[in-house]
């Protein structure tokens, strides 16, 4: 793989997205099925619903005894039954009679409608309700009225979902109503995090002179968890070849499916990573126009596929969204691979180098319904609060040094506050 190519970003996402492929199917209970894509087609068993039922507390009757029922000419009928949900009732329903009939419960024999208790004189908001022997019917209901009719919803037979949908909690809930109770899904990607630099302390170590923690693993864990993928977190690597090598040999003995570390891969004098991933890897160092990152490495380390992110913070989980976020959604069978964009008009004049840039900003949207963006400050590359007060990213296309207050821009949405929507 060719290195130190001078990358636009596209071009480097396509490569990105090139070297991944979809992980292969496996079968987990529903639970943990949520958020994950289908690995195969599901069929329905069962017709939904699997019988006649009501959609309302009412009586059960026959339309044509009440075609002429109305509030200053109720009709009287004959109340012959009692069903509750979950109940099947043996007695049929014939002329001049009603059943009273629970939401839910199954419609019986004879009936073809449902009337509304509220349509009646039953004192239906009272706290007893001894069946009536009779009930007067204030109004004329057509056959089939607040009736759910068998399959209504899906037939026994029916594809009710095809592979590649990705499972919501309705979801979810439609395959336990189809006695589904485990479920194909796409494997969840497993992701190394490896952390480079002598200069690197455990979180719960103290600050010593030339020393800083280690923010950049967990940040990146954190977004690797956010996408439903499972993080295995390698540590720290020091710059040496050996410890590098070490680190990496623990992800490969753990059968990950993607290598993502941070630092190492520019042209430093210690950036260990390249020497190691150039030896044992087939790995490109690419050069990307884009701001907040420049240095990216893309290949694969003992047939592994590996990306190696800028050192520095804001850098570091700015690439990851842009290139590690859509190669795992595509390891995990989604397609689609990006934040939602909205269009945007910026509150202030930018300045850009000319690369596409990645600004910090929040959106939030005026009470005449357009939004509009403000930036959070400092666009420093090391400058991680100003990423924490943002809800987007403004995208300041290549070559585009300049952006005047007023104008449109488009901005990638990190999250949907409730004062944006």
């Amino acid at each position: 793989m060719a290195s130190q190519e001078d990358l636009t970003v596209a071009q480097a996402l396509t490569a990105v997205l090139d070297g991944v492929s979809v992980l292969p199917p496996e079968t987990v209970s529903l639970l943990d099925a949520l958020g994950r894509v289908l690995a195969a087609p599901v069929t329905a068993h069962d017709s939904l619903p699997p019988f006649a039922n009501s959609s309302m507390d009412g009586y059960a009757l026959r339309a044509a005894d009440v075609a002429e029922a109305a509030p200053d000419h109720p009709i009287t009928l004959q109340v012959v039954a009692d069903i509750a949900a979950g109940f099947v009732s043996d007695v049929g329903i014939g002329p001049g009679m009603a059943a009273r009939i629970m939401t839910g419960a199954p419609v019986p024999a004879g009936a073809d409608a449902i009337v509304p208790v509220e349509d009646t004189n039953e004192s239906w908001r009272g706290k007893e309700r001894p069946l009536p022997p009779a009930i007067q019917i204030f109004r004329s209901v057509q056959p089939g009225a607040y009736v759910r009719q068998v399959g209504e919803d899906m037939l026994a037979g029916q594809t009710v979902m095809q592979s590649g949908h990705v499972l919501r909690p309705q979801e979810i809930g439609v395959l336990a109503s189809l006695g589904v109770g485990r479920v194909a899904v796409v494997k969840r990607p497993s992701v190394a995090i490896l952390s480079t630099g002598d200069e690197l302390l455990a979180v719960d170590e103290p600050l010593t002179p030339g020393k800083i923690r280690n923010s950049n693993g967990y940040a990146q864990a954190a977004q690797v968890t956010a996408l439903g993928a499972v993080p295995l977190m390698l540590g720290i690597a020091g710059d040496t070849e050996t410890a590098v090598r070490s680190r990496l040999q623990a992800g490969l003995e753990a059968g990950v499916d993607l290598f993502v570390s941070s630092a190492g891969v520019s042209v430093g004098a210690y950036d260990v990573v390249k020497a190691v991933l150039e030896q044992e890897g087939q790995v490109g160092f690419w050069r990307v126009r884009m701001r907040p990152g420049k240095p990216l490495a893309y290949g694969r380390y003992r047939g592994v596929p590996y990306l190696g992110l800028p050192g520095n913070p804001v850098s570091a989980m700015v690439s990851f969204e842009r290139f590690a976020r859509a190669a795992i959604l595509k390891m995990a069978g989604h397609t689609n691979l990006e934040r939602p964009q909205v269009l945007t008009v910026l509150q202030e004049s930018l300045q850009s180098d000319g690369r596409e840039s990645y600004i910090r900003a929040i959106v939030t949207r005026t009470p005449e319904g357009l939004y509009q963006a403000t930036t959070t400050g400092s666009q420093g590359s090391h400058i991680m609060t100003s990423l924490v007060k943002a809800n987007a990213l403004i995208i300041v296309p290549e070559g585009v040094t300049r952006v005047e207050a007023g104008e449109q821009v488009c901005a990638w949405m990190l999250d949907w506050p409730a004062s944006v929507f």
